[in-house]
């Protein structure tokens, strides 16, 4: 996952749909981000009908990778999330660690799908 965004990344990618890194039919548009004083990064993401993500992880250099989606309009079929260990989850609101739980979505059959998605690295802490 890249983090960091110079001012000028930003405005040349924020609030413009790009296709996703799965390659699997989704879209996505960068709302925010940020690298100090909490890495983060904000994203709307479009699923239209025949998109899916294959199971994967998403892996972080350092720290301890959280993300938090929020889905806006679900699909008249599949596009669940699927994930075995979320820390949390509700129909529509899922909290989760990409980086230490496999996760994916089925490809939606009906409709599209609409999803707000937060996410954020901490640093591990001493032990």
């Amino acid at each position: 996952m890249r983090w960091f965004y110079s001012t000028r990344q930003y405005l040349t990618t924020a609030f413009r749909w790009q296709k996703g890194r799965q390659g699997t039919g989704y879209d996505k548009m960068l709302l925010l981000t940020a690298s100090w004083p909490v890495r983060f990064d904000s994203y709307l993401i479009r699923y239209p009908e025949g998109a899916e993500i294959p199971p994967h992880t998403d892996p972080v250099a350092v720290g301890r990778h959280y993300r938090l989606n929020i889905v806006l309009k679900a699909s008249h079929a599949g596009g669940e999330f699927v994930c075995a260990t979320p820390l949390f989850a509700t129909r529509r609101i899922k909290l989760f660690r990409p980086d230490a739980c496999e996760h994916s979505v089925t490809r939606v059959v009906g409709g599209s799908r609409y999803v707000l998605s937060l996410g954020w690295v901490l640093k591990k802490s001493a032990a």
